[in-house]
Formats: C-alpha cells, sequence, structure tokens
C-alpha cells in the first residue's frame, strides 16, 4: 500500500516518495513572482495522544515504520513512525504538543487503490468506513456530512475516499489519487529497492545514451547530465501533455 499527501489545488504538492535504501534525487526549485524560493517539504505531522503506548501499537499494527522511540524524562517522550511509501512521517508523545488528545481532524493520506487500502486497514482490525465520494464531487465535507456510498461515478481520480479513527479519535481520510494533472507534481527522487536494481540502472543509461549520439550523430560531452535526467524520468516518466 503506498501513502502519500493529498493534492487539492495549485498550491499543494505532492509530499509522497517511496523510501528506498538507494536514491538519486532531482532538485525542484520553487519561484514565485519571480523570486527564488527555497524548497519546502511537509516533514512531519504531530498527531495529540493521551496514551503513546497504545497510539504506538495501533499506528505499527497498521505498517507503519517506527523511526524514532526518545524518552528524556517522565514528561517527555518523542514517537516517529513514517506511513509506507510517504515521506512525511507523524509524531506523537508526552510533551510534544499542547493540542487536546484526539483533536486532530481531517489528517490525510492517499492511495491508487482504495478497495485495496480499505482492505488492508479492516484485515488490521480498523474500524474503517465503507468506500464513499462526496455530494458535492469536490473535496470530503466535515464529518459525515455530504458522504455518498460508493467510489466516485468512473472511479474518478481524487473522489473516492474512505474514513477511520486512531484509539485517540485523530480522524484520518484516505483519498483515491490515480493521476495529476501536468504542473501539481514535485519530482520525486529516483528510488531503487536495491544495489542491483541501481546497477540495472546504469547499465540501461548508457544504452540508451549509446542510441542518443547515434541519432544526434555526435558525442556528447555531458553524458553525465544526460544519464541522470535519463534515470530519474525512467522513475518518474513525465505527465502526459507536460
Amino acid at each position: 500500500m503506498r501513502y502519500a499527501l493529498m493534492d487539492f489545488d495549485d498550491e499543494w504538492r505532492e509530499c509522497g516518495c517511496q523510501a528506498h535504501p538507494v536514491a538519486l534525487t532531482q532538485p525542484a526549485g520553487i519561484k514565485r513572482r519571480g523570486a527564488e524560493a527555497v524548497d519546502m517539504k511537509l516533514e512531519v505531522v504531530v498527531v495529540p495522544v493521551a496514551d503513546v503506548d497504545r497510539a504506538k501499537n495501533f499506528y505499527k499494527a497498521l505498517g507503519w515504520r517506527e523511526d524514532a522511540d526518545h524518552a528524556a524524562g517522565a514528561d517527555f517522550r518523542v514517537v516517529q513512525l513514517t506511513p509506507p511509501g510517504s515521506a512525511c512521517s507523524v509524531i506523537f508523545g508526552t510533551g510534544v504538543t499542547s493540542a487536546a488528545p484526539g483533536s486532530a481532524d481531517g489528517l490525510q493520506q492517499v492511495v491508487d487503490d482504495i478497495e485495496a487500502a480499505r482492505a488492508g486497514l479492516a484485515s488490521r482490525d480498523v474500524e474503517v468506513s465503507e468506500v464513499f465520494h462526496d455530494a458535492g464531487g469536490v473535496f470530503h465535507h466535515a464529518g459525515t456530512t455530504g458522504r455518498v456510498p460508493g467510489s466516485a461515478s468512473d472511479s474518478q481520480s481524487h473522489g473516492s475516499w474512505v474514513s477511520f479513527s486512531d484509539p485517540d479519535g485523530n480522524n484520518w481520510f484516505v483519498q483515491e489519487v490515480t493521476t495529476r494533472l501536468p504542473g501539481r507534481v514535485t519530482p520525486a527522487p529516483a528510488a531503487y529497492d536495491s544495489a542491483g536494481d541501481l546497477a540495472e540502472a546504469l547499465r540501461r543509461a548508457p544504452a540508451a545514451h549509446g542510441r542518443h549520439e547515434e541519432e544526434t550523430g555526435q558525442p556528447d560531452p555531458d553524458w553525465p547530465d544526460w544519464y541522470a535526467q535519463y534515470m530519474v524520468d525512467e522513475r518518474n516518466p513525465p505527465a502526459a501533455g507536460a
């Protein structure tokens, strides 16, 4: 199951990328009104809980990776976990937020198969809603208002949801996203499952570059840049029409 954060309008950008041992990253600069800005990636969401161990057991049972569990005395503890495939993690613990336990509402995850996601949650004994779409068709309403049973018509991307809560009552939504519009995706890292997987990519790149030189009829002195772009594009194909 792959998770990421949702993209809603032109100001939202995908934060979902796979975490693997070996990764090549293509920087993605952001420019606004002629001024260059520093990339600012959403890294952590703090979830308010009352019982840290109960919350930790719940999220680990979902298959989330435990990144840290650090305590500094009885009044400060930080637990970090990361959903599968997500670049954004959650933190909860003791003394990390003044928000009331269970007050987080509308936490968001994204999957590419909502039925599989629901089945996965249910198999872990999570009380998950049936798949629904919103009557307004744009974004889900608060609570259960406007819910229409079943997936969005024609399996429309961004239109189908399930929801669930953790033991403290923090409310999560899971949204099915199968297609993103050009310009709404920050290039993700070119990630490889293993060193062997990366080695195969390094073999494919010179072969493809050789064909490129044959087509142009001249040697390419900037072959390292060409290799890098080829390997990034191979892992993250440009969107149609982009």
